[in-house]
């Protein structure tokens, strides 16, 4: 068995992902209930809430990819950044994945520079507001100031109902703009 079974009832198949089973409710269902860090946080605090942040931070023509920038979560879960780099097939599932929600929600696959700016200026933030303090110095977030406000963890609930409907509000919006 190379399928998931998603919030939706959809048999999402990780080997051949298919675009018409990439559901927004899916990915803003999933996404609210996966926990930063492993979890290792001072309390819930969701991938959802995460790409809500990233999308605040880049200019309004990035809003929709910073939103879905962490959608292959939705169907692989959350990795930490170590284990990624140590397991290769990860990075090609989630590569794989990636390049179906691009042609599902027809966005470029290349990241732009703002959102992995904004990214890191969100994990810069994460670090100093939701994680144990530690002096380790983290090599990503050289030179990367954190934002001025502090993060409030939302609740699963509202994770999951404020991105569905800042991800709805994009789509519309990148709809009536391809159509004008």
């Amino acid at each position: 068995m190379s399928w998931i079974l998603t919030h939706t009832g959809k048999h999402f198949d990780l080997l051949e992902p298919d675009v018409d089973m990439i559901d927004p409710r899916d990915i803003s269902h999933s996404l609210a209930h996966l926990c930063r860090f492993n979890g290792h946080t001072s309390e819930f605090y969701s991938v959802a809430q995460h790409s809500c942040i990233v999308a605040e931070l880049v200019p309004k023509e990035f809003k929709l990819v910073a939103l879905l920038h962490d959608a292959p979560e939705a169907y692989l879960g959350d990795m930490t950044r170590p284990l990624k780099q140590w397991i290769g097939a990860y990075q090609y599932f989630e590569d794989c994945i990636w390049q179906s929600v691009c042609m599902r929600f027809d966005i470029a696959p290349e990241l732009p520079a703002c959102v992995h700016k904004a990214d890191l200026i969100a994990l810069a933030t994460e670090r100093r507001d939701l994680i144990p303090t530690d002096p380790a110095i983290w090599d990503c977030l050289i030179g990367i100031e954190p934002m001025v406000e502090t993060i409030r963890p939302w609740p699963a609930i509202e994770a999951r109902n404020t991105y569905h409907q800042r991800l709805m509000d994009q789509l519309a919006i990148e709809h009536r703009r391809k159509a004008a």
